[in-house]
């Protein structure tokens, strides 16, 4: 075993295998860029390095060879890539082993092999890997792309083959809507891989999405069951489980033994990920799965896979990038009640699920659940990163224990200090499709506006919110007492949009009596617990004018000065501003243009992907304030419109 290792990589992956790592006595170095000195990974790790010069990836985690310096200079026998980043570049890892150190993870040539969607399903096929109707050539000519389309039938799927999160991906569902579902698809491509090539396949009309967890040491390797990662939005998982809901035994053994083939075809080393898509339309049968990539390096799901197992994928993969052979065969793997994992992430979910930053003011986890998170509370959500908080985790004896677990997991889970999708993991958790095992890849976009649902704010969640304001939580014997009279006091707090007025009577140390617009609330202490009219006071934080009660999956309250609640109402249609800090990508308006109320006047690029903003309403532009290449703060404006 490895006595020192370095941890390419931030954030929970880097925390994850930090847990391993020092639960085997193997000492821990981490990277860290500018954004990330005073990160949990950073204090976790036995050491820690700055690389690089800035916060960007590409000035800081993609910087191959100072990794590999740092590696060796501080005495790490190996580099444990963790996911994203430089974990499946193949010249990264002919890199590490040219310096003398191990990759903790497969090989350049099988990174390579799989790299490609085009070439990975060719030799998917010479494999016996059953792959789905399509075509996966060189000839890249719009016309014969059509033409084979047309030979598969619609609807088919157009994707960047060397894509990945839904870019470079277009559904297409008529031969006239073709021509024009490629050229968007090539160009997106382009943009986000330098690379304009496609594929073509059959659209499965109800696809789940069910992985298998393989583990090979190079000769021979082993499959650890499936994983459903269905429940997915614009092709990003939301919530994955173990086993996958309605799985036979015929089509598990069918589907376990084509992902230890795919493994062995490649002579692959360490933990991956073979991904097939799966006609859910009439039940699961063993002749309705095929290839869609595999992935070649630890998956961001495979905690599911470790509870169902009892199997730590990490230590697997220290022990035989070490020289090991693999720690169990086949026959010793079983399958142990079921889990599931749902991802926590700080995004404004009205705003179309728009990724967020902020400060952690509150972080809190219940004990019944595994939390696999990067930051704490204190830390920044950075707009340099994935905007993940955690991912939470749950195992139970069966399906239908586990998902109540999760739901009472998520509803007891704190975040303060930015929104977040919790509610809508919460919906999710509790929709009753999902609970009946019907689950598939359009589950969410069929019932999204159920799911979003803002919750609903209850007069007790008014009235915790102005006890935190006014201080009257903790309260003394002689609170409510003036001059012989009972006390009163009031507060201004807005909830979203809605500004409000809350003012309390209280009389003694143990009651107060609420009036909050028409609403009246008694609240009594009783064994030191307050209740709100029959409610139970919910946690409550607060940090300088933002409280957020825990109730709900988090309800946000700002405190307001009555003498500006009327400052900032309306909104300013006439501008069009960053909504965070990120790069502005194009900017598609210049001044005089006639634009009408959608139109897309700008891309942002922030938190790893891309955002359209849209022109509030119809007008004409009166400036441009940006130009394509600028980095801008949140609040910055882009476009002015003229005056109506």
């Amino acid at each position: 075993m490895f006595d020192k290792i370095l941890i390419a990589n931030r954030g929970e992956i880097a925390c994850r295998v930090m847990e391993t790592a020092a639960s085997l006595g193997v000492k821990t170095v981490a990277v860290y860029s500018s954004a990330d000195s005073a990160a949990k990974h950073v204090a976790m790790a036995d050491e820690a390095f700055l690389i690089g010069h800035g916060p960007a990836p590409a000035d800081s985690y993609l910087l191959g060879d100072e990794i590999i310096a740092i590696a060796k200079s501080s005495g790490a026998k190996a580099i444990h890539p963790g996911y994203g980043f430089l974990s499946e570049n193949p010249d990264f890892v002919e890199a590490v082993e040219a310096a003398g150190l191990a990759f903790i993870g497969p090989s350049a040539d099988a990174i390579r092999k799989m790299g490609l969607k085009d070439a990975a399903k060719v030799l998917m096929e010479e494999a016996g890997v059953p792959v789905v109707p399509g075509y996966h050539g060189a000839n890249q000519d719009a016309d014969f792309l059509k033409g084979e389309a047309d030979k598969i039938g619609y609807p088919v799927l157009i994707k960047a083959v060397a894509g990945g999160g839904g870019k470079g991906m277009r559904l297409v569902e008529a031969g006239g809507e073709f021509a024009e579902a490629l050229a968007s698809a090539q160009g997106e491509a382009t943009t986000s891989f330098g690379n304009a090539d496609v594929l073509i396949e059959k659209y499965i009309q109800q696809p789940r999405h069910i992985e298998i967890q393989v583990f090979g040491d190079g000769t021979h390797a082993v499959h650890l069951f499936e994983r459903d990662c269905s429940l997915q939005r614009r092709h990003q998982k939301v919530i994955e489980e173990a086993p996958a809901p309605g799985m036979t035994n015929e089509m598990r053994a069918a589907m376990g033994e084509a992902g230890v083939r795919a493994a062995e075809a490649i002579g692959y080393k360490g933990a991956g990920t073979v991904e097939f898509i799966v006609d859910g339309s009439n039940g699961l049968r063993a002749d309705g799965f095929w290839f869609m990539e595999m992935n070649t390096r630890l998956q961001v799901e495979h905690p599911v896979s470790e509870l169902i197992t009892g199997v730590d994928l990490v230590e697997w993969q220290l022990r035989v990038a070490a020289g090991e052979s693999l720690p169990a065969q086949q026959s010793e793997l079983s399958i142990n009640g079921h889990a599931f994992e749902a991802r926590l992430y700080a995004e404004d979910v009205p705003k179309g699920f728009l990724p967020a930053t902020g400060t952690l003011t509150h972080l809190k986890f219940p004990a019944s659940c595994r939390a696999d998170s990067g930051v704490r509370a204190g830390d920044t959500i950075s707009p340099w990163y994935d905007p993940m908080i955690s991912k939470v985790i749950v195992h139970g004896p069966t399906r239908e224990i586990a998902l109540s677990r999760l739901s009472q997991a998520l509803a007891a889970t704190e975040v303060g200090g930015t929104v977040t999708n919790l509610a809508f993991l919460g919906a999710l958790a509790a929709h009753e499709g999902f609970a009946a095992g019907e689950v598939d890849t359009g589950l969410i976009a069929r019932d999204l506006d159920a799911l979003v649902a803002a919750p609903v704010v209850m007069p007790h969640h008014r009235v915790a919110a102005a006890m935190q304001a006014l201080d009257l939580i903790q309260t003394d014997w002689d609170t409510g007492f003036t001059l012989w009279a009972d006390l009163h006091r009031s507060v201004t707090l807005m909830h979203q949009d809605d500004v409000f007025d809350a003012s309390v009577e209280i009389s003694d140390s143990d009651r107060q009596l609420w009036t909050i617009g028409e609403d009246q609330v008694v609240a009594n202490r009783r064994g030191g617990t307050w209740d709100l009219g029959g409610h139970s006071l919910p946690a409550v934080s607060q940090a300088a004018g933002d409280i957020t009660v825990y109730d709900g999956y988090g309800l946000g309250f700002t405190l307001v000065d009555p003498l500006d609640r009327d400052a900032s109402a309306g909104g300013d249609l006439n501008l069009i501003e960053a909504p965070m800090p990120g790069l502005v990508k194009a900017v598609f308006a210049k001044a005089g243009d006639a634009v009408k109320e959608g139109d897309r006047l700008a891309i942002l690029e922030a938190m790893k992907m891309e955002h359209s903003l849209l022109a509030a309403r119809d007008g004409v532009v009166a400036e441009v304030l940006a130009s394509g290449g600028d980095q801008v703060e949140a609040g910055a404006a882009l476009v002015r419109l003229e005056e109506d």
